[in-house]
């Protein structure tokens, strides 16, 4: 028979499950914020739809305003302003005024644990008083958590426990055990290899996710912030996320991280896509509702049987600072660094009550604070969160693993240099459908005229890009002539090598070189199989309209798949050195090598595990292709041949990669 206990605490964990993080009510994901206003709202601010105050509140140009989320629906279903009925679609609208979206947010609210929390506020501290101030939702995250559910990336609108199978699309991904799993072909996972060594934990499964993400875009030309790469017409497959921007819509949002699979866009399947066409989908204007499979790292256990946390080069630790008061400083100083994302502590001011404790150290790296995840977040938002706290600041860091004198075994990355480039001397063909033909124009040109192209890249820029070309102007003489086009990296110009020079001195030599009144410019084009996965050919109306505005700016930047064609030559190396402890895992799965109905394709890092070595390392991105592992080349190997030499390396591996920059969205 159920006890009354049981019953309660299926009601708490249920709440917790499907309550908004925003403002604290019960509703699907879809449907706008539910609040219980405490005064009358002027007409003017109320949706025509729903008949509330507005929500993200969207202007028509027939002078109509709407909630986002109301509009949004409705014009999946209609063509016109359900005022005027006038034509409209959904990219035609803007946001409302900073002013109007002032009063909004200005607008008294009463926290909706109102039998226990009877504060009121204005709606815009709603969501920072539910996260740090209100008991009832303190005590629901809280026996959340004890019940093992996950409290970092909560989602709003996140389904039950109880939806069914048809339902619930990805929930076979959740947690999966790929040592009993049929491999994709050409996947190799030298991440999951179990260990013979009885006295190792032994990683039961690898755990993983499907989150729904919602960003949302005050301007339509707005950027995510993502750099993504992948597509089912190169290696990967999947489409992934290699970068996020700092200082971007997604690095503020905090809930995606490198290494996420986005899986659908707005409920389009982005699983067989070309690569061009899913940026297509990611550049929609207003609301992106993605749907992404997140790696959560292993689960381990012990001969014993009881689970235990990640093996990893540095030490997690939690730590609780106690204020006499809320307005209490704590006496801390946050940065953030450049080669790593996440925040970290620079400095504990003497006499604070940080150093007082004594437990926090400089170059921690902040995790978590009262819950807030912050591994890809700013020292802005992590002071805002402290500044919103009670007298009680929980933070939860990560300590680097401190390298031992010689002799001993160090942990974690050595202090050797991050960025070690060379240009490579690994001779190997691109994937397969992609190629490069070189192009070569001879003008005769009076000597004051332009050639009319603006370049970018350089082999001083942080991806060591070779120059290229980023727009043709229709002022210049290689805009008649019709041969160079945007996106061609240039060889030569009058017999100058231009393919090892920085930027600078691209630019000089440029400039010299046009001033002759005989001009001849080698250039090489990258090529696809299939030109309509070409961005430029993708369907306008799935394109944002500014989008070939944007294009025509200086701003412009190659798809991630335009350098897969670029022969080897003009690839530039970077080592990396990962190390590791015991028979734990590297961290990494690759996809490639030879097959018989493949042939040879090159090998590419496509997912990094947390809390692994090549996780804490930071340097190995999704994307990046492994040309070498101890100086001896990958060209010829297949998957049998390439696993036994990676499992061989028992506490050191040094991988030589060709890191392109992913697309930018």
């Amino acid at each position: 028979m159920e006890t009354t206990a049981d019953w309660v605490q299926g009601v708490i964990s249920l709440s917790w499950a499907r309550v908004c993080k925003e403002c604290g009510q019960q509703h699907d994901g879809l449907e706008s914020h539910l609040y219980e206003y405490q005064d009358d709202v002027d007409d003017e601010l109320v949706c025509h739809i729903c008949l509330q105050p507005l929500i993200r509140p969207m202007d028509t140009p027939c002078g109509h305003t709407y909630c986002f989320h109301c509009l949004s629906n409705f014009l999946k279903e209609q063509d016109f302003c359900p005022v005027d009925r006038q034509r409209l679609q959904l990219h035609q609208c803007r946001p409302s005024s900073l002013l109007v979206r002032n009063l909004l947010d200005k607008l008294t609210v009463m926290c909706p644990h109102n039998t226990e929390c009877q504060q009121q506020m204005q709606r815009c501290e709603l969501q920072p008083h539910l996260h740090n101030r209100c008991p009832v939702f303190r005590r629901l995250r809280e026996e959340a958590e004890k019940r093992k559910r996950p409290s970092w990336n909560e989602l709003k609108g996140r389904k039950s426990d109880g939806e069914s199978s048809g339902d619930a699309k990805h929930s076979a991904s959740l947690s999966r055990n790929p040592t009993r799993d049929q491999p994709e072909p050409g996947l190799i996972n030298p991440a999951y290899e179990e260990s013979e060594d009885d006295n190792t934990p032994l990683r039961s499964s690898l755990v993983a996710e499907a989150n729904v993400v919602e960003l949302f875009r005050e301007e339509p030309e707005e950027e995510l912030g993502l750099r993504i790469v992948g597509g089912k017409d190169t290696p990967l497959g999947n489409i992934v996320i290699q970068e996020i921007v700092r200082d971007s819509l997604a690095a503020r949002d905090g809930r995606l991280a490198p290494g996420d699979h986005i899986l659908e866009v707005n409920d389009i399947s982005l699983a067989s896509v070309p690569h061009a066409r899913a940026m297509a989908v990611l550049r929609l204007p207003s609301l992106l509702k993605l749907t992404v499979m997140q790696e959560k790292g292993f689960k381990t256990r012990d001969p014993h049987g009881n689970t235990t946390s990640n093996h990893n080069p540095g030490t997690v630790l939690q730590v609780t600072l106690m204020k006499s008061q809320r307005s209490e400083p704590l006496g801390i100083k946050l940065i953030r660094k450049s080669d790593e994302s996440g925040v970290f502590i620079l400095d504990l001011l003497s006499g604070g009550l940080a150093a007082k404790d004594g437990k926090l150290r400089n170059n921690d790296k902040v995790l978590a604070i009262n819950g807030h995840d912050l591994r890809h977040g700013t020292p802005e938002s992590a002071a805002q969160i402290i500044q919103g706290s009670e007298v009680r600041v929980n933070f939860v860091v990560m300590r680097p693993a401190e390298t031992q004198e010689e002799g001993g075994s160090s942990r974690g990355r050595r202090p050797e240099p991050q960025y070690f480039r060379r240009r490579s001397t690994y001779m190997k063909d691109p994937p397969g459908g992609f190629s490069s033909q070189e192009k070569t124009v001879s003008l005769k040109k009076e000597p004051r005229l332009s050639l009319g192209i603006t370049i970018a890249g350089g082999r001083d820029c942080r991806s060591r890009l070779p120059v290229y070309i980023t727009s043709v102007q229709p002022v210049g003489c290689l805009h008649r002539d019709g041969t160079i086009k945007r996106g061609d990296v240039l060889l030569s110009i009058n017999g100058v090598d231009l393919t090892q020079l920085t930027y600078s001195e691209a630019v000089s030599v440029l400039k010299a070189q046009t001033a002759q009144s005989q001009v001849v410019l080698r250039v090489i084009q990258t090529l696809s199989d299939d030109s309509e996965e070409d961005i430029e050919s993708a369907s306008k109306d799935d394109l944002d309209p500014l989008e070939e505005l944007r294009d025509d700016t200086l701003n412009w930047t190659p798809l991630w798949t335009r350098w897969l064609g670029l022969p080897s030559h003009m690839h530039w190396c970077r080592d990396i050195v990962l190390q590791k402890t015991n028979n734990e895992s590297w961290g990494f799965s690759i996809v490639g090598g030879y097959e018989e109905s493949h042939g040879q394709q090159p090998f590419f890092i496509k997912t990094i595990v947390p809390g692994t070595p090549a996780h804490f390392d930071g340097r190995l991105k999704c994307g990046d292709e492994i040309v070498a592992v101890n100086g001896a080349t990958t060209v010829g190997m297949n998957n049998s041949s390439l696993i036994p030499m990676l499992k061989l390396q028992k506490n050191k591996v040094t991988l030589t990669v060709v890191s392109w920059p992913g697309s930018l969205v």
